[in-house]
């Protein structure tokens, strides 16, 4: 409770109750309401700049689910980027090189939409949302200049059956766990004359009279028997510069001039010629050239066993012949 103020009055000589006049009353008040009213705003300014109101927080909230659905798009797009670089590495070099058919015109490209891009910069992180757009519609673009690859490749693999049907694409020898590959392409130590000789092509190890096919359609050329070199051995010749040779057999199965088919039984694995044990000596041939086998071993093997294979032919190991 406030306490009563006196004042002692010289004229009545006798204190007196001190009142004050309204004026100051008045600027009393008037100032505890501008105090009240500054202090208000005051603390209306801090509450709005540190303390988020439940529309704001809401807006936060969605603006950082949009965030992270951009992300997750982003990161998308660049998977399906480099799957999409993988189809075109494999058109180009493997199914382009096997129907020797030149590369897809990649410089056709899509009109972009002005108008989309004009509406998305009118939006928050309009950069960014522009950017991932243009990725999106160049990888579209790139999508259909590969699927009208494909289009093209299927158009030409339904007039080129015969022709991928004589192309060696198997293993002469039945090799589910890759354990008969004993010497692979390339140079390696003879093992009569101790030296480093190319090896042109790949031993097999198996016992003899082990069956042996052949790896792609073709005509028998030759049935031979020689005392040294490959000993009796099958050359197959199929068609477009291709022919493959099998050495070192116990048997024919085939003769010359005689028309065979993939997988096809031609002879058995002997130790013939020159020979140190019983196994399969099979070579490609391309327009007269030899070339690594282990390159047309692609149609019974998968990805992994490809691999595998790979490392166990590329070997130093001695030859078999």
């Amino acid at each position: 409770m406030a306490k009563t103020k006196y004042f002692f009055n010289p004229k009545t000589l006798s204190y007196e109750k001190y009142k004050l006049s309204r004026w100051i009353l008045f600027l009393r008040g008037m100032g505890v309401f501008s105090f009240s009213l500054i202090l208000g705003f005051i603390i209306f300014l801090l509450f709005n700049r540190f303390v988020d109101s439940p529309s704001e927080l809401k807006l936060k909230s969605e603006n950082t689910d949009v965030m992270a659905e951009i992300e997750h798009m982003s990161q998308r797009i660049t998977a399906l980027s480099n799957e999409l670089y993988k189809l075109k590495t494999k058109d180009n070099t493997v199914y382009r090189a096997i129907y020797e058919s030149a590369p897809v015109n990649e410089n056709t490209q899509l009109a972009s939409k002005s108008e989309k891009y004009d509406e998305l910069r009118k939006m928050p992180n309009s950069d960014l949302l522009i950017t991932l757009n243009q990725e999106l519609d160049k990888l579209s673009n790139e999508f259909k200049i590969q699927s009208a690859s494909f289009d093209q490749l299927l158009e030409i693999a339904k007039n080129k059956k015969e022709y991928l049907s004589r192309i060696p694409a198997i293993q002469p020898v039945a090799n589910k766990n890759l354990d008969r590959i004993g010497s692979g392409f390339g140079y390696r130590t003879d093992p009569f004359y101790r030296t480093q000789r190319l090896h042109a092509g790949i031993d097999f190890t198996a016992p003899r009279g082990v069956e042996v096919y052949a790896t792609a359609d073709g005509v028998i050329e030759s049935v031979t028997t020689e005392l040294w070199g490959y000993g009796q051995h099958i050359i197959i010749n199929h068609g477009n510069g291709f022919k493959t040779l099998y050495g070192h057999l116990s048997k024919f199965k085939v003769k010359r001039g005689q028309k065979v088919t993939r997988g096809q039984l031609i002879g058995l694995i002997g130790s013939t010629g020159k020979s140190t044990g019983p196994h399969l000596h099979y070579e490609v041939h391309k327009n007269g050239e030899k070339i690594n086998p282990a390159f047309f071993f692609y149609n019974d093997l998968t990805n992994e066993e490809y691999q595998q294979m790979l490392e166990r032919a590329s070997a130093p190991t001695q030859s078999f012949d």
